[in-house]
């Protein structure tokens, strides 16, 4: 069932007229204190309309440690301590509720220590087994407040999709809480998910980096991908504009994922995650993961070419470092440092891209992952399939063009900020 513009946006109206108060109502947890020119998320905007939105309603939570008040109490925290809140269970996705848990892990079912709250594992979960534990928790309502970083391959936004389609399944409303798009949501770049390649590192067919908020996102997800659109509301921020980066947002960084460690982290991995599906190290187990690329046998031929291309915004370092855990656990390896020098210019996907074929020509041992899991990344085979046959930083790119305007003309329906 698809949903127009028109229809789905009346579902939200509700949310969406809460959040137009003016921003000077601010009060209670998470009022903004200065910075960020006035941003307030969509938990801020919540918790100062009096939860009004969640009035009689049993209350379940999806979120990990991003979701923080300003003064970095945990939401869950604050809305268990408010007795205008039916708060009755935590959903945890990839890395638990808590965050103790590495890549490719979650903390399972437990009672949550702070709180008495029991906490439910959906991270792997999806359709009916992920309604049934909705059903289980016995809530009427899921919330969504998870701090994205805005690459289709970050699994968040895949628990998103799951939840509400899930949600749906379970007959349960949704709301979704707004928080920034920490590199901002100019533009949607790099190639679109072919449907065949769908994975928990990319679900549908959106770009690679996607250029929208959770709530925009939830929008678009609930219009053109679910069978079955759930009841959804969202609670904009205010005071965010799409040029915005996360410094901008006054907002304290809490770490998405363990190798999420700052925003300058984010602001490459749309790129360079796609080293995940090579043999090279992506920098896990060092303190700059997603900034530090390397192998064994590699010295500064590689910087020296990937300088060579000109790209916008980024210079390369000759680097040396040994990885704790992952690839080339405590071996010395050599490669490259990113330098972002000028954010706006830069392209975290264009530098991917160049980032592989320079590796590859600089380094006889390039090779992909044996599973290909490079086409996941991706979204299908032709990124992979055009550098082996030798293709430059601009074909690659050209390959994706119509695919990519196709889908920036279906995203800016659901923009909500400008």
């Amino acid at each position: 069932m698809k949903l127009s513009r028109r229809s789905l946006l009346a579902t939200t109206t509700a949310a969406v007229a809460a959040s137009a108060a003016p921003a000077a109502a601010a009060s209670g947890p998470g009022a903004a204190q200065g910075g960020g020119r006035g941003l307030r998320t969509g938990f801020e905007r919540l918790a100062a309309d009096g939860y009004a939105l969640l009035d009689g309603r049993r209350v379940g939570v999806v979120t990990n440690p991003t979701g923080i008040t300003r003064d970095v109490r945990h939401i869950v925290d604050v809305m268990h301590a408010d007795g205008r809140v039916d708060l009755s269970a935590v959903f945890g996705p990839e890395h638990g509720f808590r965050g103790t848990a590495q890549a490719g892990g979650s903390e399972g079912r437990y009672d949550d220590p702070a709180t008495g709250l029991p906490v439910y594992d959906t991270y792997l979960k999806s359709g009916q087994a992920l309604a049934d534990v909705f059903t289980a928790s016995g809530v009427d309502t899921v919330v969504f407040d998870i701090q994205d970083v805005g690459a289709r391959f970050y699994t968040y936004i895949w628990t998103l999709f799951d939840c509400m389609e899930a949600a749906a399944l379970a007959g349960k409303r949704f709301v979704v809480l707004d928080r920034p798009n920490p590199v901002t949501g100019r533009a949607a770049l790099g190639p679109v998910l072919h449907k065949e390649f769908a994975t928990f590192v990319g679900r549908q067919p959106i770009s690679q980096a996607h250029g929208m908020t959770v709530a925009e996102l939830a929008l678009l997800f609930n219009a053109e991908f679910l069978t079955e659109p759930v009841p959804l509301e969202t609670v904009r921020m205010s005071g965010w504009k799409r040029s915005d980066f996360y410094d901008a947002s006054g907002l304290p960084w809490v770490p998405p994922s363990p190798n999420m460690p700052t925003p300058e982290t984010a602001l490459v991995y749309p790129g360079t995650c796609l080293f995940e599906g090579t043999n090279l190290s992506e920098g896990r187990g060092t303190t700059r993961p997603f900034e530090l690329l390397g192998a064994e046998g590699i010295d500064g031929r590689w910087a020296a070419e990937a300088n060579g291309l000109g790209l916008a915004g980024v210079r390369f370092r000759e680097a040396y470092f040994a990885p704790t855990f992952s690839k080339f656990q405590g071996r010395t390896i050599g490669g490259v440092q990113l330098h972002v020098h000028d954010r706006e210019a830069f392209d975290p996907v264009r530098t991917g891209i160049g980032l592989l074929i320079t590796a590859r020509r600089s380094w006889s041992g390039f090779a992909w992952r044996p599973d290909n899991w490079i086409d996941k990344l991706t979204g299908s085979t032709r990124v992979r399939t055009m550098i082996d046959a030798g293709a430059d930083t601009d074909e690659v790119v050209a390959g994706w063009r119509d695919e990519l305007a196709a889908f920036r003309r279906m995203r800016r329906e659901y923009l909500l900020y400008r």
